[in-house]
């Protein structure tokens, strides 16, 4: 499913990348979206951090509150989609690794 090929979709993205700190990012998703598309959005994030700890369905269910459709979903994503949660993971890993680093 390709939606990036509309303007808004375009400028949505664009939007994104112009955002430089936390307290920014945080400002506009309230903005944009509702407490629950956040929550959901968050939730599909933690599933896909989970995942990639390869903790079972059971325990993220647990954890998260996630449905095992989403877990499902959201595993199908990870294993066959864009590429879009590795990519941010792997790039949150290397950050908390920094950190750690200069504690």
């Amino acid at each position: 499913m390709d939606v990036f090929h509309s303007a808004g979709s375009a400028l949505l993205v664009r939007a994104i990348l112009a955002l430089e700190t936390e307290e920014e990012c945080r400002a506009f998703l309230e903005d944009l979206m509702t407490g629950r598309e956040i929550q959901d959005c968050s939730q599909r994030l933690l599933v896909a951090r989970l995942l990639r700890q390869r903790l079972v369905y059971s325990r993220i269910a647990e954890e998260t509150g996630a449905s095992s459709a989403t877990i499902s979903r959201v595993n199908r994503c990870c294993t066959y989609g864009a590429g879009g949660y590795r990519t941010v993971l792997e790039r949150l890993e290397e950050r908390e690794e920094e950190e750690q680093e200069d504690v």
